[in-house]
């Protein structure tokens, strides 16, 4: 038992020093890859066309690049946000369980955006990964709908799904939001290219304004 302690304390240590050492001239997201079945590496333009945006529109200095990671990797403590989406099933090793915690416990961010069918194994899984929680609904006046643009009606509904209200969840690691996850929205194939779901140009614009403060909310908390 001591030793087993012992490993957590390093592995812990080391995690905390690799998030620490992070670039810092640059600001790259990478989409997990998870098993389950569930198509986690739809829309690869998204992320770019997102990061492309941000560079755009504000002054946060970013990387437009289609990265993912394994839960699993060494690599995912470089990333100060990481995505996950996708329709279907998500299925989580203990492994991938114990190495997201502590990504998570150790300052960085989960963005999960439903792209359809998923909302039921993300809830079953994210509850492994904090068993003492259940995600929170945000209200309108969280600031992540004001950290650069202004939502004051919360998320904007960007694919119609089953014509039900747009809603944002948190789960949360020492007061601090540490998972975001959108449902009945869908903003990340907004920012697929343009004619990959030929949303109307107000549409994407939507998408990629609300894409813009989820990250510099995951960035500046």
């Amino acid at each position: 038992m001591k030793k087993l302690l012992f490993i957590l304390t390093i592995f812990i240590v080391i995690s905390t020093d690799i998030l620490a050492q992070q670039p810092k001239s640059a600001v790259r997201i990478a989409r997990v890859k998870y098993s389950g079945g569930g198509d986690w590496y739809n829309d690869p333009s998204g992320e770019v066309n997102l990061l492309k945006f941000v560079r755009q529109n504000t002054n946060i200095l970013v990387e437009p690049t289609y990265e993912f990671v394994d839960l699993t990797s060494d690599n995912l403590f470089i990333y100060p946000v990481i995505f996950l989406t996708g329709h279907g099933n998500i299925n989580f090793t203990d492994a991938e369980v114990r190495r997201l915690r502590a990504y998570l416990q150790n300052g960085g961010f989960l963005y999960i955006d439903d792209d359809y069918g998923l909302d039921g194994a993300i809830r079953r899984e994210m509850k492994k990964v904090f068993p003492e929680q259940n995600f929170v609904e945000l209200p309108f006046s969280h600031g992540i709908y004001s950290s650069h643009y202004k939502f004051p009606n919360g998320l904007p509904k960007i694919h119609e799904h089953d014509a039900k209200s747009p809603q944002g969840f948190g789960l949360f690691h020492q007061g601090k939001m540490c998972v975001y996850y959108t449902y009945e929205t869908n903003p990340s194939d907004g920012w697929a290219d343009a004619d990959v779901h030929n949303d109307p140009p107000e549409k994407r614009e939507l998408s990629l304004k609300i894409g813009t403060n989820i990250l510099v909310w995951a960035l500046s908390h």
